[in-house]
């Protein structure tokens, strides 16, 4: 392996400080980089599983973006809160440029 001498005494000053070694970090690192890609692929696995074997199902029912905002009083472009001219939060100063 290649590593930057500054990175090198760097991760021996902090293997020091933590009573290990560099090849000890790098042994706990490799081995949970290594478990978690296994554990992630085991979860997308079964997440295809849950999918397939699914009862669920929409029938014929499509989602649009129309559906999802209809029927809306106040669509989100047009509420005056969440474009900043609403209430003030408490301790702002009126002509404070907020």
């Amino acid at each position: 392996m290649a590593i930057d001498e500054e990175v090198l005494r760097a991760a021996r000053r902090y293997a020091a400080n933590h009573d290990t070694t560099v090849n000890a970090l790098v042994r706990d690192y490799l081995t949970s980089l290594v478990a978690f890609e296994e554990k992630a692929a085991k979860a997308r696995e079964r997440l295809v599983e849950l999918s397939e074997t699914s009862e669920g199902r929409l029938g014929s029912w499509k989602w649009n973006r129309d559906d999802a905002y209809e029927g809306r009083l106040l669509p989100r472009h047009e509420h005056s809160d969440l474009r900043g001219f609403g209430e003030r939060a408490t301790g702002e100063e009126e002509g404070d440029g907020r």
